[in-house]
């Protein structure tokens, strides 16, 4: 017959292990999707919400390392992982594109995009990991939850794309237009490389609309913007700068390939034969600034900006429907004639 003290003893040993399995059990049937790795970085729990966020089953990942697979195409640490290491001071070089990432009391936090190869397409989710420490302080294991928040990304995505569009047109706003000018220059001054910049305006759009009402002129806007569109290379951008002007970043251009680009606009918004209501032969146009930069210590976008404005400026003096550079190019036209990619014109 077992004495007191044994049964007591017996019962003090269970507890831990019945506390243990609970947690186990709770874990497992917990609604929000994790996994908990052992002081070795190995999975010893995969619970069922994880097992539908990842399309991964726990007998595939159980007492190995491979719990990356479920997320990433190529091998990364996950949040655990660096926990469990001691690597937290490198979530950030390991995760350069995530959001809110957090460093809190060797816990982490971030918000990325996920590759999901099992289900073949990228996810966003926040992430937390958590360490737990037993007797001494000495780490037994790490959990790391996950919460499947794309939805929200595209909604907030969408959002910040509204924000940046101009209602017209859908070409870029003015806002967008300063903040990647800023962008480009920056890197321009990085690399070292040309950048240029087109202003566009529709020629006597004020006696246009005058004519045609605004649901006309607005008609008129949306067809130059959707023309202007067509020239671009995917690293430019056009935006609607204000009222008839439009704006043309062109990355690594030189003021040659950029007056190459003006005069197809030019043309291509002529070839439209949108009547302009002075005459039957007579159509809607454009007048194109242009100019080029090395971007320097010396030098801003602002004047890159105030150049190519100056140049509109004499394509409308000189009689409109005409492209126009820099004073102090004035051989570029003919050496972009010479090129075989169209003839130029200052007209």
């Amino acid at each position: 017959m077992m004495s007191t003290t044994t049964v007591q003893s017996a019962t003090a040993q269970a507890a831990p292990e019945q506390g243990r399995a609970f947690a186990y059990k709770l874990m497992e049937m917990l609604a929000v999707p994790a996994f908990v790795l052992d002081n070795e970085r190995r999975v010893i729990i995969w619970n069922r919400a994880c097992e539908r966020l990842t399309g991964v089953a726990a007998e595939e990942v159980l007492g190995t390392r491979d719990h990356w697979q479920s997320f990433y195409q190529e091998a990364r640490p996950t949040l655990a992982d660096l926990v469990a290491q001691d690597r937290g001071d490198e979530l950030d070089s390991l995760y350069p594109q995530a959001a809110k990432s957090r460093h809190v009391d060797g816990q982490l936090a971030a918000e990325s995009w996920c590759d999901m190869p099992r289900f073949g397409e990228r996810r966003y989710l926040s992430v937390d990991a958590i360490p737990i420490f037993g007797e001494h302080g000495k780490l037994e294991a790490v959990v790391q939850t996950l919460r499947d928040i794309t939805d929200e990304k595209a909604s907030q995505v969408a959002l910040e794309q509204l924000a940046t569009l101009d209602g017209l047109t859908g070409l870029a706003n003015r806002r967008c237009f300063d903040n990647t000018l800023s962008a480009e220059w920056s890197r321009a001054l990085r690399q070292q490389q040309p950048l240029s910049l087109l202003m566009v305006d529709v020629d006597n759009f004020k006696a246009y609309n005058d004519a045609n009402g605004h649901l006309g002129g607005d008609e008129c806007l949306k067809r130059i913007a959707a023309a202007v569109s067509r020239e671009m290379r995917a690293n430019d951008l056009v935006a609607r700068y204000g009222g008839e002007e439009f704006a043309v970043i062109l990355p690594n251009q030189s003021l040659k390939g950029a007056a190459i680009v003006a005069e197809r606009i030019r043309c291509r918004v002529e070839q439209l034969k949108v009547p302009n209501g002075r005459g039957a032969n007579e159509h809607v146009t454009v007048s194109i600034g242009a100019a080029t930069a090395i971007a320097s210590s010396n030098s801003t976008a602002c004047q890159l900006v105030a150049t190519a404005d100056a140049a509109l400026y004499r394509a409308k003096h000189m009689g409109r429907n005409r492209i126009s550079l820099p004073a102090t190019e004035p051989d570029i036209i003919a050496g972009a004639r010479q090129d075989g990619q169209g003839a130029l014109s200052v007209r």
